[in-house]
């Protein structure tokens, strides 16, 4: 019988602190609190002194490239870079080559997963055949296979998204109780864009991309969700505008959720002045403002969860020009640490606050069993961090193959001491 004995850490629950120990036996909670010597008799100790210990942080929206470009980040590689962030449950989108778009693909991802045996991995896949949006996917089949949820993030770039494939997808699902993921951009007023329409971009002569492309594809979004019904959620949230929508849509009681990703409320778009590649994402770094509206949001609830959208590229596809480069930034190692100190450190939001939208709502809207809560019974998905511990970020000992990260050489506070599973310390 395996046994784990955390003792002594601050324990982080969704609305308050605890000071204790957690006891793992067969990779499940068995008890927190005080325990004894005589319960904890032969379990591996780890000391928590100084510690907090988190449920394990769970990212709703990764790009793990696998299969078919296994050149920029595999299933091993991306799990790797996850446990080293202390993110224990990803989910997978399905841009891949071919497309997470039938059963076999989503069962290659799970049992690929289980393989490699580090975090939990959950697949998503295309609400397209293609993801072309033409004909939509055998979605019924792709989640009797363990698909978590539908999304067609990341397609073509020809492709004109097609609102009679999003109301047919929105049919379809609420019929199963699937979840549709909403990448929101009107693409015909952002195509050719490459950042923020705004001061940089008319500075930088980089091609402009206006927020309005956002909300008026968030907009499209929750009006067909008003009018067919589901659950929908909107990927990575940058404007004041696509927040406010949200916010008046959950007022009027629509199952809808929302997530936002760290560069979204750390850099703005004056960062594109530096032309590093790497502050080229989908959608753009926005302004202050934004970045102000995208933390209300997460204080009152509106924004949901906080998301990564680990987006890693080969070195050719950002070692070019700005407008050639990719779009896309990876994120899995450097969750934790900008998450908290942008939002704790700072005093915006309280640790308990910073659980929820890293672990619990997350869950939630995936529907994830027991994982990302800290309660007797659960699996044993821990995350422990010394919140104390200030250190500069380096893409060189990332875990990821890719470096497209515009974070390299940030001072952060929060290192990742600790990620386990299922009982297992990885």
């Amino acid at each position: 019988m395996s046994k784990l004995h955390i003792k002594n850490g601050t324990i982080v629950l969704p609305n308050k602190t605890i000071k204790g120990s957690i006891l793992v036996e067969n990779g499940k909670i068995t008890k927190i609190g005080e325990i004894t010597d005589t319960e904890a008799k032969g379990a591996k100790v780890i000391d928590a002194t100084n510690l907090h210990v988190f449920a394990g942080l769970i990212d709703m929206h990764v790009h793990l490239r696998d299969p078919g470009q296994e050149y920029k980040e595999d299933i091993l590689s991306g799990a790797r870079a996850a446990i080293k962030g202390g993110v224990t449950s990803i989910a997978c989108m399905p841009n891949t080559v071919p497309a997470l778009d039938i059963p076999s693909l989503i069962s290659y991802i799970k049992a690929r997963g289980k393989e490699v045996n580090l975090c939990k991995i959950y697949p998503i896949g295309a609400i397209t055949k293609g993801q072309k949006d033409v004909e939509l996917a055998e979605m019924g089949l792709m989640q009797k296979a363990g698909a978590v949820a539908f999304s067609d993030d990341g397609n073509h770039p020809e492709v004109i998204d097609s609102t009679a494939v999003l109301r047919s997808a929105l049919e379809y699902a609420k019929s199963r109780n699937a979840l549709i993921i909403v990448h929101a951009e009107d693409k015909l007023l952002s195509a050719k864009g490459d950042v923020n329409e705004g001061y940089a971009s008319t500075l930088s002569g980089l091609r402009p991309i206006p927020r309005v492309a956002e909300e008026i594809a968030v907009s499209q979004a929750i009006l067909l969700l008003k009018y067919y019904g589901a659950r929908m959620h909107i990927a990575h949230v940058s404007t004041r505008g696509a927040v406010e929508l949200i916010r008046q849509a959950k007022k009027q009681g629509l199952k809808v959720t929302a997530e936002t990703c760290p560069h979204y409320f750390t850099l703005t778009d004056e960062a594109v002045l530096t032309f590093d590649t790497n502050t080229k994402m989908n959608p753009p770094l926005r302004t202050a403002d934004d970045i102000n509206a995208i933390i209300e949001g997460l204080k009152d609830g509106t924004i949901d969860c906080i998301a990564t959208d680990h987006a890693p590229h080969h070195i050719d596809d950002k070692q070019t020009e700005y407008s050639k480069a990719a779009f896309g930034i990876i994120g899995l190692e450097t969750l934790f640490a900008l998450s908290y100190t942008a939002l704790v450190k700072s005093g915006k939001l309280g640790v308990s606050e910073l659980t929820k939208l890293l672990t619990h709502n997350s869950k939630k809207i995936l529907n994830l069993d027991n994982s990302g809560v800290l309660e007797q019974g659960s699996p044993a998905d821990i995350t422990i961090a010394d919140l104390s511990r200030q250190y500069k970020i380096d893409k060189t000992k990332f875990a990821s193959k890719a470096r497209n990260t515009p974070f390299d050489g940030m001072q952060v506070f929060g290192e990742v001491k600790y990620t386990i599973v299922d009982g297992d310390v990885k």
